[in-house]
């Protein structure tokens, strides 16, 4: 089985991602992806540079995630850019993956843009991990060391999580503690398992 698992920025779904990869799934990371295509020797660096100018690059030729951060999360123009620039790879190295482990273990498409991208369609069920707007937003302000206004801000530059839960087979409340979403999602995979598989 192919599972779609996604949420909004600090909900909880790398920590989801974990639980899931105790329980024997094998997980497809697509922000380990979008950041293997943009070291030094990635398929994406020189495009984005092209795009963007050297002024994203570190003294060492390698990419200021920081710098690039500002522009894409400040500029909605700039932001669809760069993902018309990665998301092509990030789809084809996600089906490669999945064309070798399909046969021997459930796979779990980890993206936190899952129905931007079009990951979606490759998945046979999707799970939304959410939290309450309010803890939300003070996950993210520890997480990243930003503002109030600034966790705002690129929240809004998401897609509404409420458009991700309608689209979504299950959708998981994180606004708890960590005991709680493991039995959360442990209780999701058992029901996925016993239903579909």
């Amino acid at each position: 089985m192919i599972i779609g698992l996604t949420g909004g920025i600090a909900t909880g779904k790398s920590q989801s991602s974990k639980i899931f990869k105790k329980l024997g799934c094998y997980i497809i990371d697509a922000d380990k992806l979008s950041r293997a295509l943009t070291t030094k020797d990635g398929k994406c660096l020189k495009n984005i540079v092209e795009v963007f100018g050297t002024d994203i690059l570190k003294d060492n030729g390698t990419l200021d995630r920081k710098k690039l951060g500002k522009i894409v999360f400040s500029d909605k123009q700039a932001k669809m850019e760069l993902e018309h620039i990665i998301h092509p790879h990030i789809i084809r190295k996600t089906n490669e993956i999945i064309a070798k482990k399909y046969n021997s273990t459930d796979i779990i498409v980890d993206a936190p843009l899952l129905f931007e991208v079009g990951l979606d369609r490759i998945c046979d069920k999707i799970i939304v991990v959410y939290a309450k707007h309010s803890i939300q937003i003070k996950r993210f302000m520890k997480r990243d060391n930003i503002s109030k206004e600034e966790a705002e801000k690129r929240i809004a530059l998401q897609m509404p999580i409420e458009d991700k839960m309608r689209m979504a087979d299950i959708t998981i409340d994180n606004s708890g503690t960590l005991a709680e979403l493991n039995r959360n999602i442990k209780s999701a995979y058992k029901f996925l398992k016993e239903k579909y598989s």
